[in-house]
């Protein structure tokens, strides 16, 4: 009865999509609603191996490299900052080799993620594996670097066709919106299952050192005593951890293999490029609306990672609370998973680039308040959760923006089709870039204040350096972004706009290929 109705009377949005034409049926219209549950489940687990690795190693790593594996600062900082450097460059490479590559009987992008997604989970457990418990530093820094940079080499080709794929699942831009909120809702869900597995499993160990320490600064013995036992069972807490991690990667890529297909979008067919790799990268730079929402998100994305992988640090020598990391990274990522439907209900409610400023603002209250508790442990609680809350907003609003900047490209340049991956891929670059920077710079700033590997206590200006690094300098860096994002050009209005230039497009181009039929 209700769809009769719906036919005989449509409403005014339909008429102005429909071109005042009540019986004819826009092309967006005829993919709505046509996404079903079980797809936007399937691909939204596709994407948690990517955050859940990408968290733990933000999270830890450091510290591992500096507590476990006891490198020196300057090592540590080569290996974050270089490595970092390599994964954000091989990223648009890996773009632009997916455009080129053709229809496979599985699909375009879908085959690049199957196949690299083996080689990534052994390089992941390379990285978390100690071969020696002594090691010379050029070994040790050998073995981690390459891991590093393979590992990261391969979760490229498995995350720029996945980040790609959000355009070709079928439906139109509210089923992508729907389908990308499904999947920041399941990343970050895998955020808090890998954070949580790593930090239990892990966390423990790091209790038990800090207890050793307190019994040795009690006992005013060395405190860089090297803690042999303890030291033994971390590492290989660690690499218990890691393999646990891997089992689950392969679980969610063949979930992902075996619930999704590739559809083609409007004006993207899913063929082969045929533009070289400078000329389609000129067209994208030279797009003003993408070049400011991927500047503002890597500010903000750099100011978010600088805390994020000093929060281990900061806890355990600066607050005083490294006895309760595990438990305070389970706070955050729980409050980030639960304040996902919010954030969605506000972003369709009020648009997303409101939304966006609402929930970026939170993080920087939240950053000083938990740079100013010393002794308030309920506090500190409260405060990472709502942190939490905040990082919510990074991992869903960006991501959301991102198709929506896509589309305003292919209305201003329609000829030039199936530049998708390269879009993701410099996307996915600077967020990695800028992770790179903040760990770099983070274990640049300690080894310059005078940090000592394995050491139970520091001087004063290490301790002054975390406290810069996890908080004045993010909210600096934070508000840079939140400037960037006040010029985005792309508002409500301007996606209905591009909805409507997008329906025009495609149908004129259904008309030619009809008239090029009937000719022949």
């Amino acid at each position: 009865m209700n769809e009769m109705q719906d036919k005989e009377n449509p409403g005014p949005e339909n008429r102005e999509l429909n071109h005042g034409d009540p019986d004819r049926v826009s092309p967006s219209q005829k993919g709505a609603g046509r996404l079903p549950l079980s797809r936007k489940l399937c691909y939204a687990i596709g994407g948690a191996p990517y955050q859940m690795t990408a968290n733990a190693l933000a999270f830890f790593l450091q510290l591992f490299l500096l507590d476990v594996v006891q490198m020196e600062a300057f090592y540590v900082s080569m290996i974050l900052f270089m490595g970092r450097a390599w994964d954000a460059v091989t990223d648009p490479v890996v773009g632009y080799l997916v455009s080129r590559s053709g229809m496979t009987r599985y699909g375009k992008l879908i085959p690049w993620m199957v196949l690299s997604m083996p080689f990534a989970v052994l390089m992941y457990f390379m990285l978390w594996f100690t071969p020696a418990d002594t090691m010379s530093p050029a070994f040790s820094f050998s073995w981690y670097f390459i891991s590093y940079c393979f590992f990261q080499t391969f979760m490229s080709c498995y995350h720029v066709p996945y980040s790609a794929l959000n355009m070709f699942l079928g439906g139109d831009q509210r089923d992508r919106d729907s389908a990308t909120a499904y999947r920041m809702g399941m990343e970050v869900f895998g955020t808090l299952a890998g954070a949580t597995i790593q930090g239990q499993i892990v966390g423990v160990y790091h209790a038990k050192t800090a207890q050793t320490c307190g019994m040795l600064n009690s006992t005013e013995l060395n405190s860089t005593s090297p803690l042999a036992d303890t030291l033994s069972n971390t590492r290989r807490a660690y690499a218990i951890a890691a393999s646990v991690l891997c089992g689950i990667q392969i679980v969610c890529c063949i979930i992902m293999f075996l619930g999704v297909k590739e559809h083609p979008a409007p004006l993207s067919p899913l063929g082969r490029t045929k533009m070289p790799f400078f000329s389609g990268l000129m067209c994208i730079v030279k797009h003003t609306s993408y070049v400011r929402l991927v500047f503002g998100f890597l500010f903000s994305s750099l100011a978010f990672q600088l805390s994020q992988g000093n929060l281990a640090l900061f806890c355990t020598h600066a607050a005083g609370f490294g006895a309760y990391l595990q438990h305070l990274v389970l706070t955050l990522l729980v409050a980030a998973t639960l304040s996902i439907p919010m954030w969605q209900f506000l972003l369709v409610k009020f648009g997303k680039k409101n939304t966006l400023f609402v929930g970026l603002s939170c993080f920087i209250p939240a950053l000083i308040s938990l740079a100013s508790f010393k002794s308030s442990l309920a506090l500190f609680f409260a405060m990472s959760a709502f942190a939490g809350s905040s990082l919510a907003v990074l991992y869903l609003l960006p991501w959301s923006m991102l198709p929506d900047v896509v589309d305003d490209f292919k209305v201003k340049n329609p000829t030039c089709t199936d530049l998708e991956p390269l879009f993701y891929s410099f996307y996915v670059f600077f967020n990695k870039f800028g992770g790179g920077v903040s760990l770099g710079i983070s274990a640049m700033s300690l080894y310059f204040a005078g940090y000592k590997p394995g050491a139970c206590s520091h001087k004063p200006a290490v301790i002054t350096t975390l406290r810069v690094l996890f908080a004045p300098a993010p909210v600096v860096l934070l508000l840079l972004g939140m400037l960037i994002f006040y010029f985005y050009p792309i508002n409500e209005e301007r996606r209905r706009e591009i909805k409507r230039e997008l329906d025009r497009l495609q149908r004129r181009e259904e008309e030619t290929r009809e008239d090029v039929n009937s000719t022949f």
